[in-house]
């Protein structure tokens, strides 16, 4: 250490500057001014490493000197400070760090820099908890359930029957399958049973079917030609400025649910759609699918529609790759204890 302490005492003398700095500075931007002072001393203790070979040692000297002159500060301990160092070795660019991961709390980029190591994945992520405002449990229980490789996957007929912003939209809506973790359904149950527990748990539900989705009903009532009809859920979607039609399905999907669907899409936009709304769109949730059962049995129809699978246990519907990526309870649990979430 006696070789370092010259330019230990340097960067000790120019990192105090700098937390006084961003204290006053905090007044007006709390939390963008404590994420970029997070990546600034990561980025320091990166490059010492890289050029001089700091060791977990000289880090812990470090936060134990910034505590003694911070007491009041809350962050600073050895481990925080190493998880700094993989912040900015997350992201190396600091204008990609102001305009977005420093929007989000420290809490937050610590799961998205712990738990996701795909950049893609990450990144997108980010963006949902700006969007969205997640918080750690929602973002966490997100990532488990693998929305980022889900979202978008459905079988559509969207760009054929959409304008392109539209269909783009649409089609990001959707995912699959969707996680129904929350239910105890039995492998003989029946329609109007997974209906009536969806609806049971309408916030879970909403949940995963993700952004913009407003319930209207379950078994909606038409008439069409003197005649009774029921939707087995009926949405209304903030974003896309529409109807969305769900029908449930406990087996495998066939192509004659894609026609009745195209019925009730008919019959909610000339009984129910006001002039400024956009057509509506349905959704067939399957147990099962055979995609290009699914493909050809969407290809001629005008009306937009995706298909779907649901299942109540994520790892038996992913594909054996993405089953092994998938952290065990005790990883995750580890993981958890290993991280020291602020609120800031």
């Amino acid at each position: 250490m006696d070789r370092l302490s010259t330019e230990y005492q340097e960067l000790l003398i120019s990192l105090k500057q700098r937390i006084r700095t961003s204290q006053i500075r905090a007044a007006l931007a709390v939390n963008q001014e404590l994420i970029l002072l997070y990546w600034q001393i990561g980025r320091e203790i990166l490059l010492r490493q890289s050029q001089q070979g700091w060791g977990a040692k000289v880090i812990d000297r470090l936060a134990q000197d910034l505590r003694e002159e911070f007491p009041e500060i809350q962050g600073l301990s050895g481990r925080n400070l190493k998880y700094m160092r993989a912040f900015a070795e997350a992201y190396p660019e600091n204008e990609f760090v102001q305009q977005l991961v420093a929007q989000i709390p420290w809490g937050h980029n610590l799961i998205l820099i712990s738990r996701v190591k795909d950049d893609n994945a990450r990144l997108w992520y980010a963006q949902q908890i700006s969007l969205n405002g997640w918080s750690r449990s929602i973002l966490t229980l997100q990532i488990e359930s693998q929305l980022y490789q889900r979202q978008g996957q459905a079988v559509t007929n969207f760009e054929a029957t959409l304008p392109p912003d539209r269909s783009d939209l649409a089609m990001a809506t959707l995912k699959d399958p969707y996680v129904f973790d929350f239910l105890s359904l039995g492998k003989k149950a029946q329609e109007r049973e997974l209906e009536n527990a969806l609806v049971q748990h309408i916030e879970k539900f909403l949940l995963e079917l993700g952004e913009g989705f407003a319930f209207v009903g379950k078994q909606f009532p038409l008439e069409v030609g003197g005649q009774d009809f029921r939707l087995d859920l009926l949405f209304y979607h903030l974003k896309l400025r529409c109807y969305v039609v769900i029908e449930l399905k406990v087996d495998e999907f066939k192509p004659e649910y894609a026609g009745k669907l195209n019925f009730y899409l008919s019959a909610v936009d000339d009984l129910l759609r006001h002039h400024s709304d956009e057509p509506t769109i349905g959704i067939l949730l399957c147990r099962s699918k055979n995609g290009v059962v699914a493909e050809y049995a969407l290809r001629d129809i005008n009306k937009p529609m995706g298909v779907a699978e649901w299942t109540q246990a994520l790892t038996k519907s992913l594909p054996d790759p993405l089953q092994s990526k998938l952290p065990s309870v005790e990883e995750l649990e580890a993981e958890l204890d290993s991280i020291e979430l602020g609120d800031s």
